[in-house]
């Protein structure tokens, strides 16, 4: 029998093929230059083909452009999309080969997304149609987290039927997606339409909820006012202890504590010594990884999903989209452990396990039916970038450490009296860092210690002291924090979030590194929440999404689902086309006052307004507003905030602009990076030529310096001995 094996990407139907080869080498055959694989298999012969991803995608069918539209079809991406051109070969060559075959197996990654690729591409090599129904007794599924040899195999030999749920869950979200999609946002295009003014909107299903939570933040930073505050504070035995009131917001009350406190006589109010148990921390799942690596490496979490699927394809680590945190025996994690071992890097830690028999996870509560928990496959990388080295150590130290036994410390709080006024610090020693050190250095277990104090002992201050501040508007969101707060809230998925705030930074909505809504961003969230709320709110999103999350259970049916989606979207059609008005001149104030925001001055070219862009990876540079007919662009500082000053540079005419950036002190600079006042930059300053002496100022300052050295040698040793203690005062952590 010929038996076609669909795999997600050509790198993966490479690994598949050399998992069934004898050799290790398949003979490798192509057609119009995409490869496939053809092995012998007892007595079946399979060809082993690949998908470039999506090969397939939704459109409207043939019919009126307005909204709302309902009519869709799957049409192979070439099709649709200029840029999925080069998908055609790929689709050809699966074309022509699985016509050889009477078998098909979809062995795309084992999710939602995995089946509706191969689901299609078998729908349209067997009826020439990916709209068709399909024969499911010639359907077979394939699955493994781990591209390994033996998993593949072992797939192969348990492979399963038709995952017809899987593909009805999968086919209803994109169905949903796309309509949701498209009426909305050319309901948000039309509005904007009346105004006069033509431009490329889009608010999608999660994406409006999300824009909605920024948006919100966003409202909160701009709308609070900051009020003065207080803070006391009390130095003794060289560490710092703090008023236990916290913040106090009058003057004349912090003022009459901080003069109690400096007339009372100060004793030891209390002494407690806690000890702590430490958790080792799960496995990772996607979210984790992606918050870990954004907090360790300042990998952005797109980058970080890419980079995890990267060493998934190449059998480093299993299978990246999971919302698990477990590790089942199954995995034969003994056997994981001592093939970690053999990478000397990671020896010392596995062999510890081993020797131990430390075999039993600390596993999170997070469950995914279709996949584990994160974790490497054991074998040794080969020709890792540096990115891809540091998310596989981390995934590497953090499966290992969730191995290991808990961590303890001891809590030390002391807390002083004086006057009534009730002063407090903590010193932190680790007693026994366990797990910690299987993840070091990615915990920071840093003893901070606190001198010895008795209960009722009467202490000498040597400070007291207030500081006045002011409060603070909450922060703002970074990428990753965002996708944790989705998940909370589930909304998107584990392997769209990150896409969904990614549009929302193409689409001009928001800007820079810690999120920020621009102008035109909030006028599209003010106009949505105002005149159609729904659009933006939570509710209707999690509704879909739970109702989807049904269909994969086989607990309801993929048109009821769909069919209430279009009822939602007619409703909301409806609700907007009675304000369209008013929303698109509400959409058109914001989308001034935003791009003035943006204009740094004017192009030296051609006078067009020089405005900061940002790039598919989400760097951000200048450009000219006229682009494409104007090329001029100049680079920023990355991670800044910056402010144009109206200045021009009188060597090459371009704005001065002034750069913020957090932790330094903002400087002022012009925007062409080859303006001769930049020549100097970046080249170490020179130093000043030595004073000529006489040999009697020589002699004179040797026998200085012969002097010197007793006391120098003094001084060093007290250094040495210095640095060889913990340090005790608060905030000032051991290294």
């Amino acid at each position: 029998m010929n038996k076609l094996i669909i795999a997600e990407k050509p790198s993966v139907a490479l690994t598949i093929a050399m998992a069934f080869s004898e050799s290790g080498y398949p003979a490798r055959k192509s057609i119009n230059g995409v490869p496939y694989y053809e092995l012998a298999s007892g007595a079946d012969t399979l060809y082993i083909v690949a998908a470039a991803g999506h090969l397939f995608t939704i459109r409207q069918k043939e019919g009126a452009s307005g909204f709302p539209v309902f009519g869709i079809e799957w049409v192979p991406s070439y099709k649709q999309n200029p840029s999925s051109y080069f998908t055609k070969k790929y689709l050809d060559t699966i074309e022509i080969i699985g016509k050889k075959c009477t078998e098909f197996i979809n062995a795309c990654d084992y999710d939602i997304e995995g089946t509706v690729i191969g689901t299609n591409i078998i729908k349209f090599v067997t009826t020439g149609n990916a709209n068709s129904a399909l024969s499911e007794q010639d359907v077979k599924r394939m699955r493994f987290s781990t591209t390994t040899r033996p998993d593949i195999l072992q797939a192969y030999k348990n492979v399963s039927g038709f995952d017809a749920s899987n593909f009805c869950a999968g086919e209803a979200r994109h169905s949903l997606d796309w309509m949701w999609g498209i009426n909305m946002s050319r309901a948000l295009m039309h509005a904007l339409l009346t105004t006069g003014i033509k431009k490329i909107i889009s608010i999608g299903r999660v994406q409006g909820p999300t824009l909605a939570i920024v948006a919100q933040r966003e409202n909160e930073i701009k709308n609070f006012v900051s009020k003065p505050l207080w803070q006391l504070f009390l130095k003794a035995k060289g560490v710092e202890f703090s008023n236990t009131k916290g913040s106090i917001f009058e003057r004349e009350a912090a003022e009459k504590m901080l003069e109690t406190t400096k007339q009372a006589s100060i004793a030891v109010d209390g002494v407690n010594k806690k000890e702590n148990l430490i958790r080792p921390y799960p496995p990772f799942d996607l979210t984790t990884l992606q918050l870990e690596a954004s907090k360790v490496f300042k990998i952005d979490p797109s980058r970080t999903l890419a980079i995890a699927q990267s060493l998934y394809e190449k059998a480093y680590t299993s299978y990246p989209r999971t919302s698990s945190q477990k590790l089942p025996h199954t995995l034969n994690l003994p056997k994981i452990i001592a093939d970690l071992a053999k990478n000397e890097k990671y020896k010392k830690s596995a062999d510890y396990l081993t020797n131990a028999r430390m075999f039993r996870p600390n596993e999170g509560a997070k469950t995914d039916e279709a996949h584990p928990a994160i974790f490497p496959t054991g074998v040794i990388p080969k020709g890792l970038s540096a990115e891809e080295q540091n998310v596989y150590d981390l995934i590497v130290k953090r499966f290992l450490a969730c191995f290991g036994n808990y961590a303890k410390s001891e809590l030390t709080t002391v807390v002083l009296s004086a006057g009534g006024e009730k002063y407090s610090a903590q010193g932190k020693l680790y007693k026994d860092k366990a797990w910690i050190e299987l993840y070091a250095p990615y915990f920071r277990a840093e003893d901070v210690e606190m001198p010895i104090f008795e209960i009722a002992e009467k202490i000498k201050a040597e400070k007291i002291s207030s500081r006045e501040s002011q409060t603070k508007p909450p922060s703002r969101y970074s990428k990753a924090s965002l996708i944790g707060l989705l998940e909370r809230k589930e909304l998107g998925t584990k392997a769209t979030r990150a896409e969904v705030i990614e549009t929302l930074f193409k689409r001009g909505y928001v800007k820079g590194a810690f999120i920020e809504v621009t102008d035109y961003g909030l006028s599209v969230y003010n106009a949505l929440h105002s005149y159609c709320p729904d659009i933006v709110e939570e509710d209707l999103t999690k509704q879909l999404d739970s109702d989807m999350d049904k269909i994969m259970k086989g607990t309801i049916a993929e048109a009821d689902v769909i069919n209430e989606g279009k009822e939602i979207i007619q409703k909301l059609i409806a609700k907007f086309k009675a304000n369209e008005k008013q929303i698109g001149t509400a959409l058109s104030k914001g989308l001034e006052q935003s791009e003035m925001a943006d204009v740094l001055g004017k192009c030296p070219k051609d006078g067009g307004n020089l405005v900061i862009k940002r790039s598919k990876i989400g760097k951000q540079f200048v450009s000219c507003a006229n682009w494409p007919s104007c090329s001029v662009t100049y680079p920023l500082p990355q991670y800044a905030k910056i402010v144009p000053t109206k200045k021009l540079c009188e060597k090459c005419h371009t704005p001065f602009v002034k750069v913020f950036r957090k932790g330094k002190r903002p400087f002022e600079m012009d925007l062409d990076p080859n303006c001769e006042t930049k020549k100097d930059w970046g080249k170490p300053k020179p130093q000043e030529a030595p004073e000529v002496k006489t040999a009697a100022q020589v002699k004179s300052v040797e026998a200085s310096a012969s002097l010197a050295r007793p006391a120098a040698k003094r001084v060093a040793r007290k250094r040495s001995a210095i640095k060889e203690k913990p340090k005790v005062a608060k905030g000032k952590k051991k290294k």
